[in-house]
């Protein structure tokens, strides 16, 4: 890492340790919900009262839930690029620690900010800088590495080049390892539902790439499992899951994925991906790799439960792990309902972006997670622009 950035860390990790109480302000997404746990264990660790508050953005509306009070005002997900706010609300240098990974806003005020993006670590998200603070802050914080990832690749940072890199490959990942609670599979299949959709729907529900006579076909996919000699169900008639299979399956269905794509003329670049699995969490659920964690933990919060994806991460399996999974449920099916309708209706192109009005049909929460999924199915080559209209607002 630059050494810039480095003493960026160390700066935050000593005003945090020096701190008497703090308060975390955190996004709802699951880097954001990955940042106030990382942060919020390391701080408790060293016997810091702490809380947190969670907010959709940070505006005018919602400086108000910012606590009038003497602790530290730790924002993080956020901040960067919103500081006329803190210098609005007569926040000081002290008073205020910006761990992010936007874009910074100039302001005449300097307020203490761990931010990646101007060290040209483009691809770590601000999950990834809370866990570098909070190593700072105690190496024995090893153990938040899991979260980091969680947050890293639910921010779409191992999106671009099919797995993590910079620093949240070489150090965080790296960490999870050596603490054995992440597992990395180099080569894995570049598709989602490993621990949790049978393998015919993992197949069938993937676009990237898009696998022609396989993809959006799941009976397609079924049949071609079969094909190549693949025991889809095990004897008492439940599907097996990716993660199931045996590596000589796996290299079979890739192979065979990789000829359909050739033979259609299509690359195989996108085909395969690295993969990060958690080995102590249980099988055949969403905890079991970062993908499906991360989507469970954006369902918390597009459906404001955000301290409900914050008590998951800490280890609760009982009623905050049943509740997500609901959420979960129906965020999924909100979701697919949202992609269909944006489907049925169509963009409209302009030059340089493409763009779609909801209206009030959908919450402002999953209006972006929607258009994020109908891009591929659009012109991927265009930004996607987003619109709803919210109560209370006009868009």
């Amino acid at each position: 890492m630059a050494m810039g950035f480095c003493d960026d860390v160390k700066a935050a990790a000593e005003q945090i340790a020096a701190a008497p109480e703090i308060t975390i302000i955190s996004h709802i997404d699951a880097d954001g919900i990955s940042c106030e746990a990382i942060l919020s264990q390391a701080i408790s660790r060293l016997e810091i009262p702490v809380k947190s508050v969670f907010v959709r953005q940070l505006e005018p509306l919602t400086m108000p839930q910012v606590p009038d009070d003497p602790s530290l005002k730790i924002f993080s997900d956020l901040g960067a690029g919103q500081q006329n706010l803190m210098l609005d609300r007569g926040l000081t240098e002290k008073d205020v620690l910006i761990i992010d990974h936007h874009v910074s806003q100039p302001c005449e005020r300097e307020y203490t900010q761990v931010n990646c993006l101007p060290y040209g670590h483009t691809r770590m998200s601000a999950a990834g800088v809370s866990y570098l603070v909070a190593k700072e802050l105690d190496n024995a914080n090893i153990d938040l590495a899991q979260l980091a990832v969680i947050g890293n690749v639910g921010d779409m940072m191992a999106r671009e080049k099919c797995g993590l890199v910079g620093p949240a490959r070489e150090i965080i990942v790296e960490d999870g390892i050596r603490h054995g609670s992440v597992d990395v599979r180099k080569k894995d299949l570049n598709c989602y539902g490993t621990a949790t959709r049978p393998v015919h729907l993992s197949l069938a529900y993937n676009d990237d790439p898009f696998v022609k006579g396989i993809s959006n076909n799941p009976e397609a996919a079924r049949q071609f499992l079969k094909k190549l000699g693949i025991r889809q169900q095990a004897p008492d008639g439940r599907w097996y899951v990716w993660e199931e299979l045996s590596d000589d399956d796996r290299r079979t269905i890739i192979s065979g994925l990789a000829q359909q794509l050739m033979a259609n003329g299509e690359k195989t670049d996108r085909l395969l991906m690295e993969s990060y699995r958690f080995p102590g969490e249980i099988p055949r659920t969403p905890l079991r790799n970062a993908q499906e964690y991360a989507t469970l933990l954006n369902a918390c919060g597009r459906w404001s439960k955000p301290q409900t994806g914050g008590a998951i991460l800490r280890g609760d399996r009982g009623g905050a792990y049943r509740d997500a999974e609901h959420m979960l449920n129906n965020h999924r099916a909100i979701l697919r309902e949202l992609l269909q309708y944006i489907v049925d209706r169509g963009v409209k192109e302009l030059e340089y972006l493409q763009w779609l009005h909801v209206g009030g049909k959908y919450p402002d929460t999953i209006d972006g997670s929607g258009a994020g999924m109908a891009l591929p199915k659009r012109n991927p080559g265009k930004t996607i622009l987003s619109m709803c209209e919210v109560p209370g607002h006009h868009t």
